[in-house]
C-alpha cells in the first residue's frame, strides 16, 4: 500500500499481535484515531486483562537543512501536529509496518516497528538513507498504564520516575499496573511532560468519550551518522512471557536475532491470510485459545470454535484445534461452555446456547480430520473430547440454564422470554435483547443435530433422537410459498408461533455443517431466497432489506449501532456457511468452483487492503458502499476466507501441505 502525503487519517489500520491477548496497532498516517492505537498493549493475565503501556511516539529528524517531523497526532479541538504525515512517502505492513518518509534534502527515514510473537514486546528502528551530513533522532514515547477500555487524564497518581538498570530504563505508571522496561542505543534526557487533549476520531464518530492526555517521562536522542535507531519496549511481570531485559548481548545484536526469527516465522506461513491468521492465537493457561478480534475483544468460545474451522481445521493446523478444544473444555458445566472470559475478572459467563454445540461440530471434525490424516489423536485426548461431546448433549438433552432443552419433538428450546439473548445474534439495547429469538431458532436446530450425530459416532442412541429432530424440522420450517425457512419456530416460547423474518441463520441448515438437514429443491430455493435478499460483496444481510426494523448503516452512538447489529449489518463469518451451501446445491463441479471463486472470494480478497490490512472486518454497512465497521481484525472473518478457500479448492477436507504450528 502507498500511503497518500497530508495529515488525513486513513480507515485502513495495522496489527501487530504478541500471541499472549497484547498487540500494537495504529493507521497509516500514524495518527491514533482509537482509544486502542497504541505501541505496547499487555495482557496482566493473558489472554485477558490488558493494560495499554505505551500509547505512542513524537519524532523528529534533526539536519544541517532543519528539524523535520516524522510523526503526527490529532489534538482537540481538531488539530492535527505535528506535520510529519505529510511527510509520509510509502507504508508497507509486510513482513511488518515500515515507513519512509521524505526530507526537504532528498534523503529519506526509513521506519519499522514489529511485535515479537510470544512477549509483550515491540520493536522500533529508524534508518537514515543519507547520513553523511549527519542526523539526529529526538524521540519522545507517550505513557499511560490504563485499562484497554478506558481514558486516561492528567492525574498527580502517575509515577514517572525512571529506574536505569545498566543500559535500560524501567517505568512503573501506576501500583498494580504492569511496568515497562525500555532498551535504546540513544541517550536518555529525563524531563516528564504531560501531553493534553489527543483527540481519538473514531471513538468520537462512535459516540465515545475521545479526549485523552498522556505522559512523556523524557527524550530519546539518536545518533543517526552511527547508523540505525534502536528500541525496544516490553512489559514486565507477564505470566508466561519471555524475558529480555537479561539478555546480556549487545543490543543491535539481540534486535537482529529477533528479527531474523520473525521474519523466518512469518514466511513459514503459506500465504498471507494464514500469517494474518495466526495473530488470533493466543496462550489460555497451558493450552490455546483464539481471540475473537482485536482491538476490544478477549476469546469468545463461539467465535473460537467457529474460527477453529477456518483458522485451524482448513489449513491443516490440527494440533491448535486439539489445543485450544482441550483448553475449553475445562470449564464444562452443566452442558454448557462459557460464550467469553470478561477482559476484567476471571468468571466465565454462560450465556449461549450454540457456543457448545459449536464445541461439538469442531471436536468431531478435527477426530475425523486427524483419522483421514493418518495421526489419529491420543486416546487420552480423544477420549477428553468425546466425553466434554456427550456432557454436552446429554446436559442439553435433559435441560440446562435459560430453558435449553429437547422439546418433545426432538428439537431445542432455548431461552425464557424476558431473559438474556442466547444465539449469536446478541446485541441489547436499554438492557433488553434487541433480537431474543426464543424459542426454536432455525440455526440451532441444524447445529444440535449435527452434535447428536457427532455423538451418535461413539455412542449410537443420540441418532434417533437426532433422526426424530430432522423430521420434525423438514415440517416446521420451510414455507413452501416464500421459498425459504422460518428464523424461529415456538417463537417466544409459544406453542404453534412462527417468526417468518427473513434472516440469514437458516442457511447453516443447507451449507457450513457436516451434515445438512435441509435437500433438494428446498435446499436450492432457500440459498436462492438468501443470495437473493441477503448477499453482498462482504458477507450477508442479519435481515432483509424489506423486513420491518431494517438498517442499512452501522454509525452513530451506542444505541443506534446495537440497534442495527443484527437488523440489517452484514457479517463475512456468515460467507462460508453460503459459499459451502451454494456449491452444495450446485454440485462441486470445476465450472461451479471457478464462478464461485470469482463472485464470492474476490470480493474478499479486495478487502484485505481495505479496512484491517491483511484481515477482514467484523461487519460492514448493508448498502452499498458496504464501509468496513466494528472490529477491523475479526477472527471469524478471516477463518471464513480461509474456510471458502478449503471449499473451492479442496471440497471436503483440508488444504494439503499446511504446516502444523
Amino acid at each position: 500500500m502507498t500511503a497518500p502525503a497530508g495529515p488525513a487519517e486513513e480507515r485502513s489500520e495495522w496489527l501487530e499481535a504478541d500471541g499472549l491477548g497484547g498487540f500494537a496497532s495504529g493507521t497509516p498516517s500514524g495518527i491514533r484515531t482509537r482509544r486502542y492505537h497504541a505501541l505496547l498493549v499487555a495482557a496482566a493475565t493473558p489472554p485477558t486483562g490488558r493494560f495499554v503501556l505505551v500509547n505512542g511516539f513524537d519524532a523528529f529528524v534533526e539536519r544541517p537543512a532543519g528539524r523535520f517531523a516524522l510523526s503526527s497526532q490529532r489534538y482537540a479541538p481538531d488539530v492535527v501536529h505535528p506535520d510529519g504525515a505529510s511527510r509520509l512517502a510509502d507504508f508497507s505492513h509486510q513482513p511488518w509496518p515500515r515507513w519512509r518518509f521524505g526530507l526537504p534534502d532528498g534523503s529519506s527515514v526509513e521506519q519499522e516497528l514489529f511485535v515479537v510473537k510470544g512477549a509483550p514486546r515491540v520493536v522500533l528502528s529508524w534508518r537514515l538513507s543519507d547520513a553523511s551530513g549527519g542526523g539526529v533522532l529526538a524521540v519522545r514515547l507517550f505513557f499511560s498504564g490504563r485499562d484497554l477500555h478506558s481514558l486516561q487524564r492528567e492525574n498527580p497518581a502517575f509515577d514517572a520516575a525512571v529506574e536505569r538498570r545498566g543500559h535500560r530504563l524501567r517505568l512503573r505508571p501506576y501500583p498494580g499496573v504492569p511496568g515497562v522496561s525500555l532498551a535504546a542505543n540513544g541517550r536518555y534526557a529525563h524531563a516528564p511532560l504531560w501531553y493534553r487533549g489527543f483527540a481519538y476520531a473514531e471513538e468520537r464518530a462512535r459516540g465515545f468519550e475521545y479526549l485523552e492526555d498522556l505522559l512523556s517521562p523524557g527524550e530519546l536522542r539518536f545518533d543517526l551518522a552511527r547508523g540505525e535507531a534502536l528500541c525496544v519496549l516490553e512489559a514486565i511481570d507477564v505470566p508466561g512471557a519471555e524475558t529480555f531485559e537479561e539478555a546480556g548481548e549487545p543490543l543491535d545484536g539481540l534486535i537482529e536475532g529477533l528479527r531474523q526469527r520473525e521474519r523466518a516465522r512469518r514466511a513459514a506461513f503459506p500465504t498471507p491470510p494464514e500469517r494474518a491468521a495466526d495473530a488470533y492465537v493466543v496462550r489460555r493457561g497451558a493450552g490455546r485459545s483464539l481471540m475473537a478480534g482485536y482491538p476490544w475483544f478477549t476469546d469468545w468460545g463461539r467465535d473460537t470454535f467457529i474460527a477453529l474451522r477456518g483458522i485451524a481445521l482448513a489449513t491443516g493446523r490440527l494440533a491448535l484445534a486439539r489445543d485450544a478444544l482441550l483448553a475449553w473444555s475445562g470449564y464444562l458445566s452443566e452442558g454448557m461452555l462459557p460464550n467469553c472470559f470478561p477482559d476484567r475478572g476471571k468468571t466465565p459467563e454462560y450465556n449461549s446456547v450454540d457456543a457448545s454445540l459449536w464445541y461439538c461440530v469442531v471436536a468431531q471434525e478435527l477426530i475425523e480430520a486427524s483419522d483421514r490424516a493418518g495421526n489419529p489423536l491420543e486416546e487420552p485426548t480423544r477420549a477428553s473430547l468425546e466425553a466434554a461431546l456427550r456432557a454436552i448433549v446429554e446436559g442439553y438433552a435433559r435441560g440446562t440454564r435459560y430453558g435449553i432443552r429437547a422439546d418433545s419433538d426432538g428439537l431445542l428450546l432455548a431461552g425464557e422470554p424476558g431473559t438474556t439473548q442466547l444465539t449469536w445474534m446478541d446485541a441489547r439495547v436499554g438492557g433488553r435483547p434487541v433480537t431474543p429469538r426464543v424459542g426454536k431458532p432455525v440455526e440451532i436446530q441444524a447445529l444440535w443435530v449435527n452434535a447428536l450425530r457427532a455423538a451418535g459416532a461413539s455412542e449410537p442412541r443420540w441418532l434417533e433422537l437426532a433422526r426424530r429432530a430432522e423430521r420434525s424440522f423438514a415440517g416446521r420450517f420451510f414455507d413452501d410459498e416464500r421459498g425459504f425457512l422460518a428464523d424461529v419456530v415456538d417463537a417466544d416460547g409459544r406453542p404453534g408461533e412462527v417468526d417468518a423474518t427473513l434472516r440469514p441463520n437458516q442457511i447453516l441448515a443447507v451449507g457450513g455443517l457436516p451434515q445438512p438437514i435441509l435437500r433438494g429443491q428446498r435446499a436450492r430455493r432457500v440459498v436462492d431466497a438468501v443470495e437473493s435478499s441477503l448477499w453482498t460483496p462482504l458477507g450477508l444481510r442479519s435481515l432483509a432489506p424489506h423486513e420491518p426494523g431494517y438498517h442499512p448503516r452501522y454509525e452513530g452512538g451506542p444505541l443506534e449501532r446495537d440497534t442495527a447489529y443484527h437488523q440489517g449489518t452484514v457479517w463475512p463469518w456468515l460467507l462460508a456457511p453460503f459459499v459451502d451451501a451454494w456449491v452444495r446445491v450446485r454440485g462441486a463441479r470445476p465450472a461451479t468452483l471457478r464462478a464461485a471463486r470469482a463472485r464470492f472470494l474476490a470480493p474478499l480478497e479486495a478487502h484485505l487492503s481495505e479496512a484491517g490490512l491483511g484481515h477482514v472486518s467484523e461487519i460492514a454497512d448493508a448498502e452499498p458502499p458496504h464501509t468496513p465497521r466494528g472490529c477491523p481484525f475479526q477472527a471469524w472473518s478471516v477463518g471464513a476466507y480461509l474456510e471458502i478457500e478449503r471449499i473451492l479448492t479442496a471440497p471436503g477436507g483440508a488444504k494439503s501441505g499446511a504446516a502444523d504450528r
